[in-house]
């Protein structure tokens, strides 16, 4: 079994990356093979709305952004976690959501996720929101989301809350992926997402997609 956990937060001893951190060791008690990627380290360029690589499947900038895609590819659990910036994601997590073939290309086709949000004011709830329409709009089973109000890089006044609701998390992810768990509500409304909307404007696009299509044809959802 592995799991990637990535980080989204451009500070790796902040509340989201210690909540993270909770998760990943319990999946490791767990015999998971776990990595951690830290986004705020890897080399990683803008999108720039070229679209070549619906044509090509692949992007033409050559840098880690592409390279984690493809880990997470190859993955059966994956863990999304974001400071709360503006009632939204991270530059850096925005930044990995343009380039790392999540929606039209169906990155996380059946694949089982956490999501998990921090922040101290009332935005984290849209923070989570965002990355939870993620992983379903790209084909995700989402086990659990984790939503963790704190101060400003400071976890001390909510370690037990962060331990806990790491923990639950790391629990649910971890039989979701052993017992291939059914989420039938979800996976109806990514099929109606999916087949009213992201098929049939695929559809419309022809040759300039072609490397969608091969995708969804690898990967058996075609």
């Amino acid at each position: 079994m592995k799991v990637l956990v990535i980080n989204g937060s451009p500070r790796n001893i902040g509340v989201t990356a210690k909540t993270l951190h909770v998760i990943e060791k319990e999946l490791i008690d767990f015999g998971v093979d776990v990595e951690f990627v830290e986004l705020g380290n890897i080399n990683m360029s803008h999108c720039i709305g070229c679209c070549s690589c619906y044509t090509t499947g692949q992007c033409h900038i050559d840098d880690d952004a592409e390279e984690l895609s493809k880990k997470i590819a190859k993955a059966d659990g994956i863990v999304l976690g974001s400071p709360t910036y503006a009632s939204n994601v991270s530059g850096i997590m925005k930044d990995f959501i343009d380039r790392g073939h999540f929606v039209i290309e169906q990155l996380l086709h059946g694949k089982y996720c956490v999501t998990v949000a921090t922040g101290e004011n009332y935005g984290n709830k849209d923070t989570l929101k965002v990355l939870n329409n993620l992983v379903l709009y790209s084909g995700g089973r989402l086990s659990d989301s984790v939503l963790i109000k704190a101060p400003f890089n400071d976890a001390s006044g909510v370690e037990e809350m962060v331990n806990a609701k790491g923990k639950k998390a790391a629990r649910k992810l971890f039989y979701g992926i052993g017992k291939k768990s059914f989420l039938p509500i979800q996976s109806l409304c990514h099929f109606i997402i999916f087949n009213f909307g992201i098929r049939s404007f695929v559809q419309k696009k022809g040759k300039k997609y072609s490397g969608v299509v091969k995708k969804w044809e690898a990967m058996g959802i075609c």
